[in-house]
C-alpha cells in the first residue's frame, strides 16, 4: 500500500472524514470504469461505487493493510456489483447505456479528429461491452481486471481471493470465449467490420 493511502487512512481514522474524501477521488474513476464493464450500466455501476465506498468507510477500522488499499477496495466494490446482478432487472439496451457512459476524447487531434475515426471507436467500444456481456461473471471479471484495468494476477488473486493458478486458468478461457464472440460477432456483421482487440499476455 502506497504511504500516502496510508497516510489518508490514519488521517481518516482519527476524525478527519476528508481524508476519505481524497481516497474518494483518488480511485473513483477506476473503480467506475471496472464495475460499469461488468455491470454495462452506467446507472447500476454508479450506485454500486457508491455503496462500496460507503461501506468501506463504515469498515475502515478493519482494514489491516495486509494488501493495498485499492485492492481492498476493489473486493467490496465487486462484492456489491455481484449482488446487483443478481437482484438487477433485464439490463438496458446498451446503446441507451451507452448514453449515459461517456467516452474518452481522442488524445491527439489532429491524427483523431476524423469523425469516421470516432464512430468506429464508439462501435469497437460497444460491440466489446456485448462481448464481454455474454460472458459469465467470473471470465467477465478477470478480463476486466487484467486486460482492461491492468492489474497484476498477484493483485487478481487477492481482489477475487482465489489461487494464482485459478486466476491464470480462467483469463486463458475468457479470452479464447472473448475471441470466439468477437469472431462470431463478426460474421453476423454485415454492414461493418468488428475491431478485436490484443489482449496482453
Amino acid at each position: 500500500m502506497a504511504d500516502d493511502d496510508r497516510t489518508l487512512i490514519a488521517r481518516c481514522l482519527q476524525g478527519r472524514v476528508e481524508a476519505f474524501g481524497e481516497l474518494v477521488r483518488r480511485y473513483q474513476d477506476r473503480l467506475y470504469n471496472a464495475v460499469y464493464r461488468f455491470l454495462g450500466n452506467a446507472e447500476d455501476a454508479r450506485d454500486v461505487v457508491q455503496e462500496a465506498f460507503l461501506s468501506a468507510f463504515r469498515s475502515l477500522r478493519r482494514f489491516r493493510g495486509g494488501s493495498q488499499f485499492f485492492t481492498w477496495l476493489y473486493r467490496i466494490a465487486i462484492n456489491h456489483a455481484v449482488d446487483c446482478k443478481r437482484r438487477s432487472k433485464p439490463v438496458r439496451a446498451l446503446s441507451e447505456a451507452d448514453q449515459d457512459h461517456p467516452k474518452p476524447e481522442p488524445a491527439d487531434p489532429s491524427v483523431f479528429a476524423n469523425p469516421d475515426w470516432q464512430l468506429q471507436r464508439l462501435e469497437e467500444d460497444e460491440r466489446l461491452q456485448q462481448a464481454l456481456s455474454q460472458l459469465s461473471s467470473e471470465y467477465r471479471m478477470v478480463l476486466i481486471l487484467r486486460d482492461i484495468d491492468e492489474l497484476s494476477y498477484e493483485q487478481i488473486a487477492d481482489i477475487l481471493d482465489i489461487p494464482l493458478g485459478t486466476v491464470r486458468s480462467r483469463l486463458h478461457r475468457a479470452r479464447l470465449e472473448l475471441r470466439r464472440l468477437l469472431e462470431q460477432m463478426e460474421k453476423d456483421s454485415s454492414s461493418s467490420s468488428v475491431f478485436a482487440p490484443e489482449l496482453k499476455r
